[in-house]
C-alpha cells in the first residue's frame, strides 16, 4: 500500500532536487477528488484505472507545462491515469469487482523511486500544496 501511487510526470534520474521544485513551484491547483474506475491489464502489469477529471487533466497539464519550461525532461507520453497494483503478474487477471472508491486530492508530492530487494522503494523529496 505505501508504494501505490500516480505518476503525473514521470522525470526519471535526475540529479538534484531543487530545480525541479523550483518548476514546480509556480503549479497551483485547488482540492479535487479522484475516483477508481476498473481494473485492468497490460501484459503482466495490472492495474486500477481513474476516471479522467477535468481537475486532474488540468494539474497534469500545468505540471507538465512547467517542466518544460524549466528544460526538466520528462517522460512525454500521453498520461494514462492508473495505479499500478502487480507488476509480472501470472496468468490471466481474475474477474474481480473493485469498489468506485474516491478519494480527495490535497496535495502533490515530488517522490524519489529506488530500487529494493522486494521492489520499488518510494520517498517522499517534496511536496505541491493547494494554492
Amino acid at each position: 500500500r505505501e508504494n501505490m501511487h500516480l505518476t503525473l510526470a514521470f522525470i526519471g534520474e535526475y540529479p538534484d532536487k531543487e530545480p525541479v521544485m523550483d518548476a514546480l513551484s509556480s503549479v497551483s491547483f485547488s482540492p479535487f477528488t479522484l475516483s477508481l474506475s476498473g481494473m485492468g491489464c497490460f501484459r503482466d502489469l495490472w492495474w486500477a484505472g481513474m476516471d479522467e477529471s477535468a481537475p486532474l487533466a488540468a494539474v497534469v497539464r500545468r505540471i507538465r507545462h512547467a517542466l518544460a519550461d524549466h528544460d526538466i525532461p520528462f517522460d512525454r507520453k500521453r498520461f494514462s491515469p492508473h495505479i499500478t497494483l502487480i507488476r509480472k503478474a501470472v496468468g490471466t487477471m481474475p474477474g474481480i469487482h473493485i469498489e468506485k472508491v474516491s478519494m480527495p486530492v490535497e496535495r502533490i508530492s515530488l517522490m524519489r523511486s529506488d530500487r529494493g530487494k522486494h521492489g520499488m522503494i518510494y520517498t517522499e523529496v517534496g511536496v505541491i500544496g493547494i494554492k
